[in-house]
């Protein structure tokens, strides 16, 4: 799913810089009621204001599967989620709240930081997808700052038929609208499903993490 740009790198200092300067969720939700409170455009506040009520309604419903709830108990080493994201982005309002939720869940072992795409362009730039710069899109990190997965901007099942949606031409303008009614039916399992991927990774050996 995800593309790399490798002619870009970023050092092992960068990527800390990176979460120094994140932010967590619960910032990132004032900053939100601030952005929507204060913008003007008109598209841009719809969509602020419907990935809030989308926000909420995980929140209220996602439910850790004991299978992740066993992963986390189980992870060797600080794992840092590093996560590009803007208000107006439908995908992540879907996935966010999941994010933190495992996040809190882990007691400490996974730190989550979210920085804004926009204001993060060579960040952004070196994990574009299918050359385009599609968020949110987690990069994973171990303790020494070392990417050991990467995610987004979407499940994989979702992204497909974001992809099919778009190339016809008779849906490519209503798709947002399907994928949202696949999240609702998905119940965040698919995500789960990747999270999973991401917490095995997290697992793997690392020369760097032993001293």
């Amino acid at each position: 799913m995800a593309t790399d740009n490798l002619n870009l790198t970023i050092t092992k200092s960068g990527y800390a810089a990176y979460l120094d300067k994140g932010i967590g969720y619960g910032t990132y939700k004032m900053q939100m009621e601030e952005d929507r409170n204060t913008i003007t455009e008109g598209k841009i506040k719809e969509y602020i204001k419907l990935n809030q009520q989308r926000m909420s309604r995980v929140e209220k419903t996602y439910r850790l599967s004991q299978a992740v709830s066993d992963q986390l108990k189980g992870l060797k080493h600080k794992t840092h989620w590093l996560v590009l994201t803007e208000h107006w982005c439908g995908d992540a309002s879907q996935t966010l709240p999941v994010f933190n939720h495992i996040a809190e869940m882990s007691e400490g072992k996974i730190e989550l930081k979210l920085v804004y795409r926009d204001q993060s362009p060579e960040l952004m730039d070196r994990y574009l997808t299918n050359g385009s710069r599609s968020i949110p899109k987690l990069l994973q990190l171990d303790e020494h700052f070392n990417v050991n997965g990467i995610w987004g901007p979407r499940p994989t099942t979702a992204q497909k038929l974001v992809m099919q949606l778009k190339s016809n031409p008779e849906t490519a303008d209503t798709y947002a609208k399907e994928l949202h009614l696949w999240y609702a039916k998905d119940k965040q399992i698919s995500l789960e499903a990747e999270i999973k991927q991401l917490l095995v990774r997290a697992n793997m050996f690392c020369a760097d993490c032993i001293s």
